[in-house]
């Protein structure tokens, strides 16, 4: 395993209100269509039905995604699951009690719990207690990637030596090479243990991207890395070449995968990030195009309180710098430097 993981971010206007931009050519979306973290169409049912209390389609959306071995969906569709049972937990409560030994309850269970230990000022501990569950839930289907995503994350949270880490990411990249999740986790492992190492990120991050398929999610591991760097405010410079090369090689996935569609929006959001910060506003206004009506939290929770309007205040900003008129860029709101990561 690879052994390792600053710009100043410039201004933003902050005080821009006006939500109602017109529609324009090129621009089909006007402010308030825009949508917060919009479910795709194989999630939405299962979040309506949970909210009724029902879990059985949650049920019947995981058992398809690992019938087929969709794990990039799957990690995403368990991610959101768990967020949604953080404030209604009775749907997983019933589900858990009805099948104990699902491998797919299991699963979103210990992301649940891993999410509420994370909030805690008693992290690692609480962490540590977590790993029954983890280990109940990369039982339940031995190709599953998933929940060793989540054992590097909890591994990251629990402070783990770099031993066991990485006999889980032997044991993660064993089940899917590619696995995009897998990766985030190890990178942001590798930030947090070799603070401001930007060059060791970008090597791993580059040296998994090259051995992915094009149209693979592990294509967008270097722009994570620049987001990473472009965030993190310390350590050595790196070359804007490796952060123009990063955002090259996300540019070239993004029309691989499905324009105006919320299953790539996380992705867009995040290469438009990156974009503005570099100032290359054409490309800006492509992605937003590609993008649709889709704005995720992160990354622009990372940077503010209020990601949607920051993002509509990102987007006005790419307007106006295609037009030729001043542009600004995303900046943390709150005062301080931004911050890193989004477990």
């Amino acid at each position: 395993m690879v052994d390792t993981m600053a710009l100043q971010l410039p201004f933003i206007r902050a005080s821009r209100m006006t939500r109602t931009a017109p529609h324009l050519v090129g621009w089909p979306f006007a402010d308030d269509e825009v949508l917060l973290d919009a479910p795709d169409a194989r999630l939405s049912p299962a979040l309506v039905a949970a909210a009724r209390g029902d879990h059985g389609p949650a049920a019947g959306l995981l058992h398809a995604t690992r019938a087929a071995a969709e794990w990039e969906r799957r990690d995403r569709y368990v991610t959101r699951l768990a967020a949604f049972a953080r404030s209604r937990p009775e749907w997983l409560d019933a589900w858990l009690a009805t099948a104990p030994h699902d491998p797919d309850a299991l699963l979103v269970g210990a992301q649940l719990a891993v999410d509420r230990a994370w909030l805690s000022p008693a992290r690692a501990e609480l962490l540590r207690e977590v790993s029954p569950l983890l280990t109940a839930s990369a039982r339940g289907d031995q190709r599953d990637p998933v929940p060793w995503r989540l054992a590097l994350d909890h591994a990251r949270g629990a402070q783990a030596g770099h031993r066991y880490f990485e006999e889980l990411w032997a044991a993660a990249v064993r089940r899917a090479p590619h696995h995009y999740g897998c990766h985030v986790a190890a990178l942001r492992y590798l930030a947090a243990s070799w603070h401001g190492s930007h060059q060791e990120c970008f090597d791993f991050a580059d040296r998994a991207a090259q051995d992915a398929p094009a149209d693979a999610l592990a294509q967008a591991l270097p722009l994570r890395a620049a987001f990473g760097y472009l965030t993190d405010g310390c350590g050595p410079e790196v070359p804007r070449e490796r952060l123009d090369a990063a955002a090259d090689r996300a540019i070239a996935l993004s029309p691989l995968l499905p324009a105006a569609d919320p299953w790539p929006a996380r992705m867009r959001n995040l290469l438009i990030f990156v974009l503005v910060c570099l100032e290359r506003w054409p490309d800006a206004t492509e992605q937003l195009r590609l993008n649709g009506p889709y704005a995720t939290s992160f990354p622009w929770d990372q940077v503010s309180d209020d990601p949607l309007g920051h993002f509509l205040r990102v987007r006005d900003d790419v307007r106006a710098a295609t037009a030729g008129r001043p542009s600004w860029h995303p900046r943390s709101e709150r005062g301080g430097r931004v911050r890193s990561g989004d477990h």
